[in-house]
Parts: structure tokens; C-alpha cells; sequence
């Protein structure tokens, strides 16, 4: 039996490393995200990133508060040490830790074959070490504990010239990258606009690829290719500015809801205008808190299979989730599914997007694009007419420093309607009447005398048009008596009940002069509208009987 006198103590074995999870980071963006966090809570107002691709390493300089010997190994190599364990939330600056478990370290550390470490605090010396992760492994597989394992040395030399003018603050040396740094600059640098948007807390952090600042003209492309932007509870962002500034944006829209939600919807005008170049990379709808990234693609968790998903990108900060309960996965790049607050959260964000999705449908109108075929407000017909209508009708725009153009928008506007139906009628009219050509070659109908006669005085009228528009040219694939004939014509050869009041020939009369006025392009009224409507479904119905009998 035990002496209860004995004092016990846990050791812990370096292998608890890999369980609390060396390997979380899979991309070198979130790797870049935990340098850039780091950064942020050490009140750096400068990151510097400095990517050399042909020898596989990168740096990352900050000039934040640094840390002394005694906090560089009670604080940054202590695994599971919290800035927030004192109680405090916010930086000496005042902004808000982004940190909060301590094993992001983990994955930064452990995503190249060495990892070098010089720190200093203003008025102090550097200290740092090297982290050479093959040693770890062995020193893993042998089952030591942490304090067998000793640090290595930093080569002073190769870090030389990022020491230069550094007063204080930290530089990570990443060597041999694990999985390579497969990303271009340009990439790295729209990434890093789009998802590290620190300075809507703070506008003098700033962050640097290879000496350059990254601003929010890295994202001119995106901006431009926006259509429209829906601002949820007036959040206050320099993208924002910049979109609603934007001569190509067609319409921002307030939206004002009882949450502490905040952000903003925007839509683009093609899907694929959220592809950045060259990669699979897709800038989606993100969640943000306190200004981190914290869940991408955040509608993926509220799926609605509509066609207008694939167009919107944006951001949605609640920073509500960031409080005295961690709610965020080990991962880091994620909350915790089960959450109550996040599910309440993304509750308040599914009305939201099913205002935007609505709504979104009538301004693709407006600009006459097509919009949301899910939305049964039309029907098919009506929709696939409106998006002939806004493909023709573009070719008419004029270019917008015409002072005619506005007007002539106008014009194109107030045809849209009309062309919906008018569209859709000629359609009927082109399919119904040549089907009925098909159907009298097929069963050998003769024409009678009349129709000939209207043949003879169609042909005779085209030659006169032909010849005064010195066209030389056969105008119809087939240039039989039957391709002269409407409807009218059509319905006689084929109704064995002429004179009765219920047949093909007597809907053929009542359809012939509304369809000439659509032949003539002519904008009907609402009554002949309902008349065309209704005489059309009884002679759709009649040709479809004829076609079964054949």
C-alpha cells in the first residue's frame, strides 16, 4: 500500500505534443493566420512576411512587445499557456487576445523541418532557440519528457539581416516548409486583405509580403466585378467603403436586424468572379470574431441549393462568440457545431440570407442578368423569356459616359414585361404552326384553291421586298407553298369539321390578327394578352390531338 505521506506529481511525455495536435494546420494560410494572431496580441503595429519559394522558407517579423528569456520559456513554450488566464480580454493597446488555449504554437512550430525563434522586449537582449522537428520526433519516439528536450541554437548569421533596425518584438524563421509553399505572392496577398482584416479594429496594424503593404487594392478586382451589397446593422469597414464607392456597384441595401450580427452580403455578377486566379481557392461568405477569421464559408452550415449561393461573398462578424466560454474547435478553424450561441447566430443569419436570396432575384432583373430559377414567383417559361430578353437587350446598352444612355435604359426597362409574354408567344406560335406544316406533308393534305391563292400572292409580295432590297438570297430552307401559310391557312386543310363552332379553324381566326401583332413586334394590351393566352391553350390542345392521331 501506498505511503499517503509520498508526494506524486504528472509528467508529461513530449509524444502529448502530436496528441494536442502539431498537425491542425493543414494550409500554410492558417499557419500565416497563427504567426499574424501572435503578432496581433503582442500589439506588433508592423508584420513583415518575407517568402522565399526556390529554397522552401519563410519569415515572419513583428515589432510587438517581444519577450525576455524568462517569458519566452514560461509563456511562449509553455504548451496551453493563456494570455486570458489572469482574467483580461484585451492587449496593453486595448485590443481584444485572439488567442485563447495555447497549442495554436503547435502547428506554427511544427510546420517546418526547423522553426528558429529570436525575441526581445524594447531595452533587452534576443532570446529565442531552434525547434528542429526531426530531433522532436526522435526525442518523441523515446518517450522523453519536455525537459529533456533542449533547444538548439539560433544561426545568428542567416537572420542577420532581419535583426537590422529591429528594436523590438519577435522573428520566426520557417525552414524547409513541410508540404512546400506551393502559393503565389499575389495570392498569399488577396488572402491575407480578405481574411486577417484586422484594421477594422485597429488601422495601424499593418502587414507586409516581401516589404510591400497589403491593402485593399489587392482586392480592386473583386470590388469592381460587385454588383450589389446588402450592410447588415451598419457595420463600419474600409471594403465596405471601398464597395459602395465602386462606379460598378448597382445597388447597396440597408439591412437592420435585432442581433449583434454585423457585416455585410455582397453578390458578384458571374460565380466564377470569386475564383482567385489560378487556384481552387473560392471567396465565400466568412465569420469573423473580433476581427479573426473563425469559420469559412460560414453558409455551408445553412445550405439553401439555390443558384444564387454560388454568386455572394461577404463577411459575418459576431463577436458575441468570443467570451468567458471557449467556443472555438481545437482546430482553431472552426466553432463548435453544437454551440448554443453559434446555432442561435446562424438562426438570425438564415433570415438574413433568405432576404438577401429574394431580393437578389429582382436586382439581376433590374440589371437585366439572369436570376434565381429557384424562385417560383415565374415560371419557367416566363423566366427563360426574360433571359432572352436580357441577352438581346444588352446589345443595346450604350456606353456610360452617353448621355442618352440613362433614357435609353429606361426605354429597354419598360419593355421587359412585354417582351417576357411576346417572347414566349412567338415561341408557341414558331413551334405550333411548323408542326402543323410537318403534319400536312406527313399525311398528304392538298391545300385548297384559297390557299394556294394566298401562297401566289405571298410569293409574288416577297419577290417585290427581295428585289427592293436587292437580296439575292433563298430566305427559307424550304421554299414549299406550306412555309407561306399561318395558322389560319394551317387549321382549314386539316379540320374535317369546317363550319362547325368548335374546331381548330374557328381558334385560328381568333388567334390570327393578335398573332400578326406579335409578328409585328407590337406591345399588346392586357385583354389581348388573356385572349392570346386562352385561344393558344385550345390550339395547343387541338395540334397535340391531330400529332397523336398521326
Amino acid at each position: 500500500m501506498a505511503n499517503q505521506s509520498d508526494q506524486f506529481s504528472f509528467e508529461i511525455s513530449l509524444s502529448v505534443l502530436n496528441h494536442l495536435g502539431r498537425n491542425l494546420y493543414r494550409s500554410f494560410m492558417t499557419v500565416l493566420g497563427e504567426a499574424i494572431s501572435n503578432s496581433w496580441d503582442a500589439d506588433a503595429e508592423n508584420v513583415w512576411i518575407y517568402i522565399d519559394k526556390e529554397n522552401n522558407n519563410f519569415v515572419v517579423k513583428d515589432d510587438g512587445d517581444g519577450m525576455v528569456s524568462k517569458d519566452f520559456q514560461d509563456k511562449f513554450l509553455k504548451i496551453g499557456y493563456s494570455k486570458r488566464k489572469s482574467g483580461a480580454t484585451v492587449t496593453k493597446k486595448g485590443r481584444p487576445f485572439i488567442g485563447r488555449k495555447g497549442i495554436g504554437k503547435l502547428a506554427l512550430l511544427s510546420c517546418a523541418k526547423k522553426v528558429s525563434v529570436l525575441t526581445k522586449a524594447k531595452g533587452n537582449e534576443y532570446a529565442g532557440g531552434v525547434i528542429d522537428n526531426s530531433e522532436l520526433e526522435k526525442a518523441i519516439k523515446s518517450d522523453m519528457t519536455p525537459d529533456q528536450y533542449q533547444l538548439g541554437e539560433v544561426n545568428r548569421e542567416i537572420l542577420s539581416k532581419y535583426e537590422s533596425g529591429h528594436k523590438h518584438g519577435t522573428i520566426i524563421y520557417f525552414e524547409n516548409v513541410n508540404d512546400g509553399i506551393r502559393n503565389t505572392t499575389d495570392y498569399l496577398r488577396k488572402l491575407i486583405a480578405l481574411y486577417f482584416k484586422f484594421s477594422l479594429l485597429d488601422n495601424s496594424f499593418n502587414i507586409y509580403i516581401d516589404d510591400k503593404l497589403v491593402t485593399l487594392d489587392d482586392l480592386n478586382d473583386l470590388a469592381s466585378n460587385t454588383q450589389f451589397v446588402w450592410k447588415i446593422n451598419a457595420l463600419s469597414d474600409p471594403y465596405l467603403e471601398k464597395l459602395t464607392t465602386s462606379p460598378n456597384l448597382y445597388k447597396a441595401t440597408e439591412l437592420t436586424i435585432e442581433s449583434a450580427i454585423k457585416g455585410f452580403i455582397a453578390s458578384v455578377e458571374l460565380p466564377s468572379q470569386l475564383k482567385i486566379n489560378m487556384t481552387d481557392e473560392k471567396v465565400t461568405v466568412d465569420l469573423f470574431v473580433n476581427g479573426r477569421l473563425r469559420e469559412k464559408d460560414i453558409l455551408k452550415h445553412i445550405p439553401s441549393t439555390r443558384v444564387v449561393e454560388s454568386y455572394l461573398y461577404g463577411q459575418i462578424h459576431f463577436n458575441e462568440l468570443d467570451d468567458e466560454v471557449d467556443r472555438f474547435a481545437s482546430s482553431r478553424e472552426g466553432i463548435i457545431a453544437d454551440d448554443p450561441k453559434y446555432k442561435a447566430m446562424l438562426e438570425q443569419l438564415r433570415d438574413v440570407v433568405a432576404r438577401i436570396m429574394s431580393a437578389w432575384d429582382d436586382l439581376r432583373n433590374e440589371v437585366r442578368d439572369d436570376g434565381d430559377p429557384d424562385n417560383p414567383r415565374y415560371t419557367k417559361r416566363e423566366r427563360k423569356s426574360r433571359e432572352l430578353f436580357n441577352i438581346v437587350s444588352k446589345d443595346f446598352s450604350l456606353p456610360k459616359k452617353s448621355d442618352s444612355r440613362s433614357k435609353v435604359d429606361g426605354w429597354v426597362d419598360g419593355l421587359a414585361n412585354d417582351a417576357q409574354f411576346n417572347f414566349s408567344s412567338y415561341a408557341e406560335c414558331f413551334i405550333s404552326e411548323n408542326l402543323m406544316r410537318k403534319y400536312i406533308l406527313e399525311n398528304k393534305i392538298a391545300l385548297s384553291s384559297v390557299a394556294q391563292s394566298e401562297v401566289t400572292r405571298l410569293r409574288t409580295r416577297e419577290v417585290e421586298n427581295k428585289t427592293a432590297g436587292n437580296i439575292n438570297i433563298e430566305l427559307r430552307q424550304n421554299n414549299d407553298d406550306l412555309s407561306y401559310l399561318d395558322m389560319t391557312y394551317l387549321a382549314k386543310a386539316v379540320d374535317p369539321q369546317r363550319g362547325s363552332t368548335n374546331t381548330l379553324d374557328t381558334d385560328a381566326k381568333e388567334y390570327k390578327p393578335i398573332r400578326d401583332a406579335i409578328a409585328h413586334t407590337a406591345l399588346l394590351t392586357n385583354q389581348a394578352k388573356i385572349k392570346l393566352t386562352s385561344v393558344y391553350e385550345n390550339i395547343k390542345t387541338r395540334v397535340k390531338a391531330l400529332l397523336s392521331s398521326s
